[in-house]
């Protein structure tokens, strides 16, 4: 046993200050007008969702504005083709509860929603979220219960947004080393990143 595990919500409380009045005050149950603006505003957020099969935390992103906000309790997010494991649907399924973290480019606060989600294709959503003439696959229907800002301590340490930031990018395997690394897969790295680029613009919609 780690003798230094924490174990209890008081010795973990024990570890940290008191949360400030702004850390209480800035949660609300529904979208206050500045809350839509940052959704409207972002491209791009990370779902995480839980089901009998496990946890799963994967990226959505489009042009800002394409999440659909229908009113200050309720949000429309349009799930588009992707690898087709469908690992998030099938936990909604299963599991309504859901997380989300919006981010917007260049910005340090993010903005956290948390609720519950139903999956339609209610073909009036469907065509109010197509892309290029190209409507979703179906569309994610949350409903708000909590919804706050995230201070921008974390992105900042990060250097998330930095330009100096973008060269980590250059010391990182492609997506054909990281499938080649994987030794099961079976799969020619050089090979599948041959016309990676092109192969996702051609299929993005």
């Amino acid at each position: 046993m780690d003798p230094h595990e924490i174990r209890s919500l008081d010795e973990l409380e024990a570890l940290f200050d008191t949360p400030g009045e702004a850390a209480i005050k800035k949660e609300v149950d529904h979208l206050v007008p500045v809350y839509r603006r940052l959704i409207e505003a972002s491209p791009f957020y990370v779902m995480a969702t839980q089901g009998a099969g496990g946890l799963d935390c994967s990226p959505r992103g489009d042009p800002a504005g394409f999440v659909k906000v229908i009113d200050d309790r309720h949000i429309a997010l349009p799930e588009r083709r992707g690898n087709n494991r469908v690992d998030s649907l099938r936990n909604l399924i299963e599991d309504p509860r859901v997380g989300l973290l919006f981010l917007i480019p260049g910005k340090g606060e993010t903005l956290r929603v948390n609720g519950r989600a139903r999956i339609t294709t209610d073909p009036v959503l469907l065509e109010q979220t197509a892309m290029k003439g190209k409507p979703p696959q179906c569309v994610i229907l949350i409903e708000i219960e909590t919804v706050f800002f995230q201070c921008a301590r974390a992105l900042l340490r990060a250097r998330l947004w930095d330009a100096d930031s973008r060269a980590l990018a250059e010391q990182t395997p492609t997506a054909g080393e990281m499938l080649a690394g994987v030794p099961a897969s079976g799969i020619d790295g050089a090979a599948y990143d041959d016309g990676l680029d092109e192969r996702q613009e051609r299929t993005l919609y």
